[in-house]
């Protein structure tokens, strides 16, 4: 063993030394006003209805993915206009789910 601490390691082995911060479990993409679908998955809970006022963090809809349930949240407050997405439809990385009115 040559000594290597345990961050040394953890980097040889292709895993982070420390916590990174991300957006956290939940936040979309966001551009502008539109809230956008982060990964592939389902449509299983519309949160927020259309004409709805949230908040930045407040659930607009959840996804399931991978067999767990993302909620995904308002990067912004604003009012939810153009929602595209229904119960049970299938969405892809990338897809736009709604606009955030000011």
């Amino acid at each position: 063993m040559t000594g290597r601490t345990g961050a040394a390691t953890a980097q040889r082995l292709g895993r982070p030394g420390r916590a990174r911060r991300s957006a956290g479990p939940g936040a979309a993409q966001a551009g502008g006003d539109t809230l956008v679908c982060p990964m592939q998955g389902t449509i299983v809970k519309i949160v927020a209805s259309e004409g709805q006022r949230v908040s930045a963090g407040d659930t607009v809809v959840v996804l399931e993915a991978m067999k767990m349930e993302q909620p995904l949240t308002a990067h912004k407050d604003g009012v939810v206009t153009g929602l595209t997405v229904k119960i049970g439809q299938t969405v892809a990385a990338g897809d736009a789910l709604c606009q955030l009115k000011d």
